[in-house]
């Protein structure tokens, strides 16, 4: 179980292992599922969601199915690496939904982000509308790929 490193007790772990694969299963089929009554069930799910553990409930969507099946990772170099640089940076990557995650990373580069957009020509057209505009941004250099071979989300990892 993914988490057993995270000071949970077995219920509450169960709980969330539950809930990763089945955000909508209700509160009575989940406490069947974990061995509690409902009471403690729905006592222990409101503590997690309140403490910050659950984050929320979300559908999750195709990307290819949408039209979304170019991905693209690009290695972002800055001109400044400076708190408020990095802060302005941070800042303007979350407000851009084609970027679908953006790491700080220890290299000779200093970010990588995971750009999904419909084609070549929309990717390229992003790369100079909206990457390169970025604050702080000095140079990128970009990798396509050809397919996933594996995508997991937390539900998938047990």
């Amino acid at each position: 179980m993914i988490f057993e490193q995270s000071g949970l007790d077995r219920f509450d772990a169960s709980i969330l292992e539950v809930l990763a694969e089945d955000g909508r299963i209700s509160v009575t089929d989940l406490a069947g599922r974990i061995g509690l009554s409902k009471s403690p069930t729905q006592a222990r799910l409101r503590r997690l969601e309140s403490s910050g553990m659950i984050l929320g409930y979300r559908a999750m969507l195709d990307p290819i199915k949408l039209g979304l099946d170019h991905v693209a990772f690009v290695e972002v170099k800055l001109t400044d690496t400076k708190e408020a640089a990095l802060r302005a940076f941070n800042a303007a990557v979350a407000k851009v939904p084609e970027i679908e995650q953006a790491h700080m990373i220890a290299s000779n580069f200093d970010y990588l982000l995971k750009i999904r957009t419909r084609d070549m020509a929309s990717y390229r057209a992003f790369l100079g509308d909206t990457i390169s505009s970025l604050p702080h941004v000095a140079s990128t250099s970009t990798f396509v790929a050809m397919e996933a071979v594996k995508e997991t989300v937390l539900a998938d990892v047990s």
